[in-house]
């Protein structure tokens, strides 16, 4: 029996030993959503620039109506370095970067748009940077000498800009361009950011840069950001939006859940928009107080389930039947989340506190429920 192991065991040693190719050194993450135009052709810029080096290509795909994947499939055929995740009933870039990446065994791994706006070649001097000089992260800038933004406006500059001031704040190390969507890293120093991901938003190196609790090694390289020849624009209007989000991730996320920041700024608005409602009933069209109250209260919440819908719980928007059927859900919620408040408010009055602090106590906890009771049954992900 023991000569029958030993056999064996030899014999996986000289499968492995024929079998066997140089290691894996660069996985090349490239995100895509409706992008099939562009598969092809940057396969094909990736095979001239990595010449030298032994690498692979993983397109992750949010479920491109233009059969993105399929495109990338039969690539896939016929180049084993070409690899596909196919993400359905999920959606966002920093996501999608991190499921590739996890589906990597190489030592350093890379981030390209999909689109052709960052410059293939320049991945050569990314993966030097780390595998040869020893950096951390190595990042593709448009800010620095020999780095440019290509055919942007002046306009959008001075966001880009003004955004890497704000997201220089959060990071310990003095980053040019930590808006930049190109860069590589080696996969331990993504392992050790992994756990404090907010994975919000687009900005994926920004998020990293941050969650990882020591300053880095980076090395920045200059390119030129090209202009899009084809596909779709994986960002859009909310990007500011989830930039901010993001920023509150960083700072605040450790002491309260952005979510519940947003969910309570929302509430707010939705004050105004109650007394406002209130007053135009009650005081201009001279209608009952108690039928204006009652109509202001579905009119504000009506307003903080849109809002709340397009902005606090973007990544899971509800649409169509299901939108009508979290509207009513989250009147109830918030009618529960009322008789709470009144009730919490009533006690600590009773108890001889102030009326103010009465008051607020019974609104944290009307939020707190409200929060908690819509992110339960309103916006879930079954």
């Amino acid at each position: 029996m023991d000569g029958e192991i030993g056999l064996l065991s030899g014999g996986v040693r000289n499968l492995i030993a024929a079998t066997a190719t140089p290691s894996l050194q660069l996985t090349v993450i490239i995100p895509t959503f409706n992008e099939a135009e562009n598969v092809a052709p940057l396969a094909a810029k990736l095979d001239k620039a990595l010449s030298g080096l032994n690498w692979e290509a993983v397109y992750v795909d949010d479920d491109s109506a233009d059969g993105t994947s399929d495109r990338v499939r039969e690539l896939a055929r016929v180049d084993r370095r070409i690899r596909v995740i196919q993400r359905v009933g999920r959606r966002g870039l920093s996501s999608a970067v991190v499921e590739g990446m996890l589906s990597s065994a190489a030592p350093v791994v890379a981030v390209i748009d999909g689109d052709m706006q960052h410059d293939e070649t320049v991945l050569v001097k990314l993966y030097a940077a780390i595998a040869d000089e020893g950096n951390d992260l190595a990042i593709g800038t448009r800010y620095t000498e020999g780095g440019s933004t290509g055919e942007w406006d002046e306009s959008r500059v001075k966001i880009s800009r003004l955004a890497t001031r704000l997201s220089n704040l959060l990071l310990k190390n003095d980053v040019k361009d930590p808006m930049s969507g190109f860069f590589a890293v080696k996969r331990e120093v993504f392992v050790e950011a992994l756990p404090n991901l907010s994975m919000v938003g687009f900005k994926i190196l920004l998020d990293m840069v941050a969650s990882v609790p020591r300053k880095l090694r980076i090395a920045e390289i200059p390119y030129t950001f090209r202009s899009r020849i084809a596909g779709e624009s994986k960002l859009d209007s909310k990007v500011a939006q989830e930039f901010g989000a993001l920023l509150l991730e960083k700072m605040f996320g450790h002491i309260v859940p952005v979510r519940l920041l947003m969910f309570a700024a929302v509430g707010g608005l939705g004050l105004l928009v109650h007394l406002a409602t209130l007053g135009a009933i009650v005081r201009v069209l001279d209608i009952d107080f108690r039928i204006g109250q009652s109509i202001a209260v579905f009119t504000a919440m009506t307003f903080n389930y849109i809002l709340n819908n397009s902005f606090t719980y973007r990544d899971m928007r509800l649409r169509g039947a299901r939108f009508v059927r979290g509207l009513f859900t989250f009147y109830a919620v918030c009618l529960i989340g009322a008789i709470g408040n009144i009730g919490v408010g009533e006690f600590i009055y009773n108890m001889h506190y102030r009326w103010w602090l009465a008051g607020i106590a019974g609104a944290v906890v009307g939020v707190v429920w409200n929060y908690a009771a819509s992110a339960m049954f309103t916006w879930n992900r079954k």
